[in-house]
């Protein structure tokens, strides 16, 4: 598995100018740029981290695929959350060092490469096309994947990627789109690559809170075959420093993926398999977490309107994805840094004209902000 070169706008360092300039109005700087959690990880979390700290998996060589305990704890968390029965659609699992390196990884894991296309949506999270461009395939953006014929007459797509709800609009795909989008790429002998990890950050109202997921029954009529769902707990659980992820989904190609790890050394550390076994346990954590989010995207929400901003709810995720008043986001970002405000420029995720603020801020940092918006 050899890596090719890989272009992007996506680089942080391109806002440090903003940053210093924020940082030297009185008060400080207010960072909403980087989607980084900043609360604090469950109790229960850290205790299974600890209890885990010397135990077999700790002091000798962990399992690619995951304990019985984890896997147990990925299966439950389908069947009790998602509503999936891994079992009765014939799904792998397999954990990953966080969802950026699976993301970055899966054309090169699927073998795609030269003559190769992977279909993505135009606005979206930058590793996708990354991960295309290191395995040397092409990417195909389009304005919308659940727009089935922009993408199904194509020659050669191979991989589908869908993010639901979306980093960075919080858009969110019914299990009717999702149906669509898994029958299309059936069709044509396509990958669907379903990037989920915001998923128990669903804020539409009567949809019980929870994204659908492409590997419901419903959606993906009672197959995993051709289908890999992605999953983090970086958000839900405060967790992204401990690295933990999953994919589930296409026997197959779970199987063949997690062979390939397991060589590479791409394995979750043992202690920390525990951590994301009580990670995904413990839900009361995550429902805590979640009105938390709730209330600083509400807050934010009316602040950037009060700003003159056409700021809304997003109907999934963490972040306020508006149109810059400029109409150009870094003329935006210099306004804003001289209120020592920092969001995140939209042109990171294809859309120059946009910009994203992030919840992932302290309810003072947000109240902070809020206050300097003028709301």
């Amino acid at each position: 598995m050899g890596f090719y070169e890989f272009s992007s706008p996506y680089d942080w360092s391109r806002i440090a100018e903003y940053k210093r300039t924020a940082a030297s109005v009185p008060g400080g700087m207010v960072d909403l740029s980087v989607g980084s959690p900043v609360d604090s990880v469950p109790l229960s979390v850290r205790g299974a981290l600890t209890a885990a700290s010397d135990d077999p998996n700790a002091y000798g060589y962990p399992a690619t695929a995951g304990t019985a305990e984890l896997r147990a704890a990925i299966s439950d968390w389908f069947r009790d959350r998602r509503g999936v029965d891994l079992g009765a659609i014939n799904a792998g699992i397999v954990p990953t060092v966080g969802s950026k390196e699976a993301v970055a990884l899966m054309a090169s894991l699927l073998h795609l490469g030269p003559g190769d296309v992977v279909v993505q949506p135009r606005v979206s999270y930058p590793t996708y096309e990354i991960g295309t461009q290191l395995a040397g395939a092409t990417v195909l953006k389009v304005d919308d994947v659940s727009d089935v014929e922009s993408w199904r007459s194509v020659p050669n797509v191979k991989a589908v990627w869908v993010n639901s709800p979306c980093n960075p609009t919080g858009e969110t795909l019914s299990r009717e789109w999702l149906y669509e989008i898994v029958a299309a790429a059936r069709q044509i002998g396509a990958v669907v690559l379903s990037d989920e990890c915001y998923a128990m950050l669903d804020w539409r109202t009567g949809q019980g809170g929870v994204a659908p997921c492409a590997l419901d029954p419903q959606v993906c009529e009672g197959s995993a075959d051709g289908v890999l769902v992605l999953y983090s707990l970086s958000k839900q659980s405060n967790m992204a420093g401990y690295r933990t992820a999953f994919i589930a989904g296409d026997y197959a190609l779970v199987a063949r993926m997690t062979a390939y790890r397991k060589q590479i050394g791409q394995i979750i550390p043992g202690p920390v398999q525990a951590a994301m076994a009580e990670g995904l346990r413990d839900g009361d954590a995550v429902r805590e977490q979640k009105a938390r989010y709730e209330r600083r995207l509400s807050a934010l929400v009316g602040a950037l309107r009060a700003y003159g901003y056409d700021a809304a709810m997003p109907q999934g995720a963490l972040y306020v994805w508006v149109k810059a008043r400029s109409g150009d986001c870094w003329q935006d970002m210099a306004d804003l840094a001289r209120l020592g405000i920092v969001p995140s420029p939209g042109e990171f995720y294809g859309a120059p004209e946009y910009l994203r603020f992030s919840a992932t801020a302290t309810d003072g940092a947000i109240a902070d902000a809020c206050r300097r918006l003028g709301a």
